[in-house]
């Protein structure tokens, strides 16, 4: 089975939105220690240290997104968002790069690593 791939901005919002839900899930954790006030409250801390991590994520991925570079992807025709030097177009991912020496090769999300993934 391929592994599926997906857009970097994608794939962080993805990341902060479960930061959202694991937060009130954790809260409502806090619910069924309703008789013990202090872990009831340790638990709702946690929830909301979770909602305020989502929150610096959207924050920061919000200003890596405003630095990406924008392309018209060949495939569809829409304007797509480039980080690396490898990236997935958001809406048909197809496989995107800026890197004339890549171009023609198999997408591999290693390209972007520093090192020896250059070489290759």
């Amino acid at each position: 089975m391929a592994k599926k791939y997906s857009s970097k901005i994608n794939k962080i919002r993805t990341f902060a939105l479960s930061l959202i839900f694991i937060g009130f899930i954790i809260m409502y954790g806090g619910i069924f220690f309703r008789e013990h006030p202090i872990v009831m409250t340790i638990f709702m801390l946690l929830g909301l240290l979770a909602i305020i991590g989502s929150t610096v994520v959207y924050f920061w991925i919000g200003m890596l997104s405003t630095k990406a570079v924008q392309v018209v992807c060949p495939n569809c025709g829409k304007p797509t968002k480039v980080l690396g030097r490898v990236d997935m177009c958001m809406y048909c991912n197809e496989p995107l790069t800026l890197d004339k020496g890549l171009e023609g090769k198999d997408f591999n999300e290693d390209y972007n690593k520093k090192g020896d993934a250059r070489s290759k």
